[in-house]
Formats: C-alpha cells, structure tokens, sequence
C-alpha cells in the first residue's frame, strides 16, 4: 500500500553490505532546510541502533515503504557532489558488473573536506571565462575530426608517434608526446563550445603530459585535475571546481570518468589497454566500459585513441559502434627488427645487443639520448641456488626472492621480507646466482659496453620523467620511459623473447602496447631496434599494421569463444555460494568449471553481450541472498566482530579470466 506523504527523502545509505544497496525512504523533519538530490545526510539504520551517511537521490510526497519512516537525523553537507548524471551512471555501471552503486560512489566522490567546502561555498558561483578560438585540429583531413566532435560521434583516433616542443604557456619549451597535444586540442574545442570534456589517462606520466599541453590552449582555471595521487583537500576541491556553471576540461586516471558534468561534449580514453585502467576494487569496472556507458546515457563524442588498438575496440569498430578516423599522411617509426642476429662485440653481446642494435645505438649516442627498453626492475629480477639450480624462495610465504642493485641482500618479491641469511630447501647450499638481468644489471652492463656515456636508469623505484638532449644511455623499464628532448635518436627493445614467453590472454597485444608506446617516444626517422622478436608481432610494429594484428587476435579470439568475443565472469567464495550462483545462471550462460582452493572456490561464467543483464541480475541476486543469509544468528555461535568477508564475490569482465 502506497501512503501520500510529503516530505519524503531517498538515500542510498554508504554501506559495504550489498543487501543496503537500494533506495531507503526517511522523513525529512520539519525545519530541517537544505535537504535536495545530491546532498550528504546522516541516517539511522537498523531500529536507530547506529547512524550512517548517505546521499539522497531523490524527493517524493509518496513513501514505498509501508510502515513507519525514520527521520533523518542530520544535513551533512549543504552542497549536492552527487549529481543526477553521476548517480545514473554509478548505478548502470554497477548492475551491470553485479555491484553496488555505493562502491561505485567512494571512487567517484572524495571524503568531505570541511574547510574546503567553506571557502568554495563563501565564493559562490563563478563567472563564465571569456570565449576563445578553437584550435585546428592538425595532421587530419581538414574538418573531419572537427565535425565528429561536434556531431558527439563515436569513433576511435589515429594518432601520429613522436614527440612535440610546446611553444607557449607555462608549459613553454616542454617536450611531450604527440598525441597529447592531439587530445589537448580536441578538448579545448569542446570547452570553445561550451561544454566539458572528461580525459582520461591510465598513469600520471600521461596525465602531466596532457595537462602541460592543456596550459598552452586553455586558462589554468580551465583545467581540473582529479587523480588518486592528489590529497583529499585536493580532491575535494577539484570535485566542487566541476560543479560550476562554467565548462571545464577534467583531467585524471580512471576514476575521473565519473566526475560531474552536466554538459559533456567528449570523454577521451587514451591507451585503453593499459591495465591501469582497470579498476582493482569492487565491482571492478575498466573506464572504457564506464566510458562508453556514460557517452551512451549523457551523448557527446567519445574518443578512444592510442599507438595501438586492443581487442575490445577492435570488436565495437567491427560490429559499427565506433568509426576510424585516421591522419591524413599516416607515419610510423622506423622499427629494424633483429630476431636471429647475433652480438659480435663480446660486450654488447654480454649486454644483450645484436650487432645492428649495437651500430645504432653507438651512433645514437654521439648526438644524443638512446632509450633501452628492458623487461623487469631491479639488478636480479630472480635467484637461483648455485649447486642444484633451484629457483630462491621466500620462506615466509614462499614468494621469488630477487636482488634490487648488485651485491643487495636478497628480498621477496612479494612481501618485501629480506633474505639474508637463506638456505635452499633442497641441497641446503647457501650460494645464489642471478637468473634473469633487471634494469640494474643490466645499466652496469651498457656501462662496459660504452664507456664514458651518461647511463640513466628509469624504473619504478627512480622516476625520471624527462631526459635533455645530451647524448645518454636511458634504461627503463615498460611504461617508464621518460621523455626525451627532441625525441630519441636511437630505441632499443630488449627482452621481447622474455615479454612474450608470459602466459597471458593478452600477451600479444601488451607486448605491442609496450613497444609501440616506447617506439613512439623516438626522434623521427631514429631507428627503433626490435630484439629477438619476429613473427606476427614484428611484422606487426615494423609496418604499423597493429589495428590489423588486433583484427586477427579478434579472429582467433571468436573461433575460441574467448573475451572480449563474449563476456566473462569470474565468481569466487565459499563452495557451496558458487555453487549456488551456478545453480542459479539463466539460460544462455554457459559455466566453464569450478577450481577449489584453501576452502574457496572459483568458477568461470561465459555469455553472450545479449545476455550480460540477465546474468548480472541472476548473480547480484545470489551475491545478497547469501550475504543476507550469512547475516542471520546461529544459535550457539559465538558473536561476529568486525566486517566480514562476503561468502561470494563476482568479477565481470576480468581482463585475466583465464589465470590465477
């Protein structure tokens, strides 16, 4: 029975608990002004027995609840974070992962600042900038690119390698990749416009370069930054600076594809096949597929652009989804691919070089920055035992152990515990022996092999960003390199043999993300030396085919009824609950087995795209039976404390379906 009642408040309460992910009605008190969609409250939750916040979504005169309702118990915050197209867009993305919106809002909305809210509420709303020129959008057929962003289409863009000097702003003089300014100035059309733009990067060496090209086209205030790396004040402040009136280009990782913005004009994915776009936390949601939701919600033009192309575009461009837009006169780098040339040098081949890399390299490097691209960190990136040839092992949870630097005290690689004294569990020796050569090892190396040249070591524990125009060595790890100025004059891929010997679904497509990205940081017409690889992947990079290789992987990919061919879901948690989960799938989804493990199961789920709802909805459903379930007392049993782990977890879409 449906009870007219005025002055009625639904909140979606912040809870973990996937049973409270649902609309609950309150009361709004009489006196109790400010209360709109949007805004943070205070609730009371299970008989008033404790409080919790919330954001309330909507008004109604008319309560679904048929007994009585709660008051809410305070106005948190004045000011409404939680706009209307955020909300549709967290709970669309949320059921269609079989999550909940309220894990979808922590990454979407930043922990209240008060102070920051005060000031920024003390301001009030700002003015609108003044107008600006557009700019031309260049290396394309005149106007094309132009009209697909003001069409709001769908297309998927060509970008040229290299790297470019910006020439004003206070970025002026900063070297930084080509397509940044490619998506720089396709962002600053669309703020011309009058409406926002949502960039999205997967690390902050991408975001910095954008954002440096972004401040030759566009005021200071014109650009919002919204990342994890930023403090909570930080974060806060740049979520009110896109709550105003004005449009605005909103730059950040993953996350910032939930930012708020009424007016959007272009979401711009780059490198969507970097697995930083993942989301790790629950319910897991690449920012490609919150991307192209949330262009399909709120329109605009959605823009997905790097130096390769997954599988997953591939798919959308294949069945008409997103269209191709390429430059007008294409240039790839100039790749020389080595697979069975051998060093002559007996240094250079101690440092893994094949002759040929090694004459470009030594040419290189009198004129400038040479770039050596390497497989893993560290000085060992694994040990072995010297007598019997075993692999090291961690004796705390039986992690690799590897050596950071030369003559280091062996650690685990993955609990960080130090090894000092270790012992091999198989002939008892205490002797170890590199197996593998990281990035340290593998510099003190090039240092024999070329004496009297800077060497540069980019990795995860040194940050180097960019590099000036004096001749060096950069060795850097996948996805470090630094920018050099005026591009490379040399870049040498090493260790591909060891990149594609990892089990992996997507090994070959990361492979060919890795170093095209690493090609694409080269001087033009600098030689690019790829070692050790040939095939498909070579043929691939040294023609500047890589859309034709994800075409093909596509191919093979359907053949084997493998995402993203068709929607994977991964469930885990206790036997029986995915045993229940299974027990439950409509028809259309076909189980691939169950895995047991230390007491927890796992199961592989595959489906059509047609029936992705039905399935999400069969899961979520079984996901709160059981957490309901769970919840309930056992006689006897002693009192839970703490949050518990939920008897079952869904994983859709997981990148790695097929691994452990």
């Amino acid at each position: 029975m449906v009870v007219a009642v005025s002055n009625i408040a639904r909140v979606l309460v912040d809870s973990p608990l996937p049973q409270l992910d649902r609309l609950l009605d309150y009361r709004i008190p009489e006196g109790m002004a400010g209360v709109v969609p949007g805004v943070r409250v205070s609730v009371p939750l299970r008989a008033a027995s404790r409080i919790a916040e919330g954001f309330v979504v909507e008004l109604s005169s008319q309560q679904d609840f048929p007994g009585p309702l709660s008051d809410i118990v305070a106005l948190v915050s004045p000011v409404p974070v939680l706009q209307p197209e955020v909300w549709a867009l967290a709970r669309a993305v949320a059921d269609r992962a079989a999550g909940s919106a309220s894990d979808v809002l922590r990454l979407a909305i930043p922990p209240r600042q008060v102070r920051v809210e005060k000031s920024w509420l003390a301001r009030g709303e700002q003015e609108a900038r003044e107008s600006f020129d557009p700019p031309v959008m260049e290396g394309y057929s005149p106007g094309v690119v132009e009209a697909a962003l003001g069409a709001g289409e769908r297309f998927v863009l060509g970008v040229e390698p290299g790297v470019t000097q910006l020439e004003s702003g206070e970025a002026d003089g900063s070297w930084v990749g080509r397509w940044a300014l490619t998506l720089a100035r396709a962002a600053a059309r669309t703020v011309a416009a009058g409406a926002s733009a949502i960039l999205v990067v997967p690390d902050y060496r991408d975001q910095e370069q954008l954002e440096a090209a972004l401040g030759t086209l566009l005021p200071g205030e014109a650009v919002v930054r919204l990342d994890a790396r930023q403090s909570n004040p930080d974060r806060y402040r740049g979520l009110l600076r896109a709550l105003g009136p004005a449009p605005v280009v909103l730059l950040g990782t993953r996350s910032v594809v939930y930012a708020p913005a009424s007016r959007l004009g272009l979401i711009a994915v780059w490198n969507d096949g970097d697995p930083l776009l993942g989301e790790p936390l629950s319910p897991y949601v690449h920012a490609r597929d919150a991307a192209l939701v949330r262009q399909e919600q709120q329109g605009g033009a959605l823009v997905f652009a790097s130096h390769t192309r997954t599988t997953e575009v591939e798919r959308l461009v294949e069945v008409g989804y997103l269209h191709e837009i390429g430059m007008a006169r294409p240039r790839h780098p100039r790749v020389i691919p080595t697979a069975n040339i051998a060093a002559q040098d007996r240094l250079a081949a101690q440092a893994r070089i094949p002759s040929i890399a090694w004459r470009e390299a030594t040419a290189g490097s009198k004129t400038g920055p040479v770039l050596v691209q390497v497989a893993r960190p560290g000085y060992s990136p694994g040990l072995r035992c010297v007598d019997c040839g075993e692999p090291a092992r961690c004796r705390i949870c039986g992690g690799p152990l590897h050596q950071k630097r030369a003559g280091g005290i062996p650690t685990c690689a993955w609990c960080g515990a130090p090894e000092a004294s270790w012992r091999c569990q198989n002939c008892q020796s205490t002797r170890l022996r590199p197996a593998g050569v990281g990035a340290g090892r593998t510099a003190e190396e090039l240092g024999k092999a070329f004496p009297g040249v800077r060497i540069i070591v980019a990795d995860g524990e040194r940050s180097i960003q960019s590099v000036d125009a004096r001749p060096a060595i950069v060795v850097a790890t996948r996805g470090a390199e630094p920018i050099a100025a005026g591009g490379y004059r040399a870049v040498l891929l090493l260790d591909g043999d060891r990149m594609v010997a990892r089990e992996s679904l997507r090994v070959g497509e990361d492979c060919l993300r890795w170093w095209s990205d690493a090609a694409a940081l080269a001087a033009d017409d600098a030689p690019v030396v790829l070692v050790g690889v040939g095939g498909a992947l070579a043929s691939a990079l040294v023609t500047g085919t890589q859309a034709g290789y994800a075409r093909h992987e596509l191919v093979d990919r359907r053949a084997l009824h493998f995402p993203p061919a068709v929607r994977v879901a991964t469930l885990l948690g206790a036997p029986d609950a995915v045993a229940a989960a299974l027990s439950a799938l409509p028809p259309g989804a076909d189980p691939l087995g169950t895995t047991e493990a230390d007491g927890r199961a796992r199961a592989i789920v595959r489906f059509d795209y047609a029936h992705g709802p039905a399935v999400a909805e069969a899961v979520r459903s079984e996901i709160i039976r059981q957490a309901t379930k769970r919840r309930k007392a056992v006689p006897g049993a002693p009192p839970r404390r703490g949050r518990q782990q939920l008897p079952l977890r869904a994983h859709f879409d997981d990148p790695e379906p097929f691994s452990e």
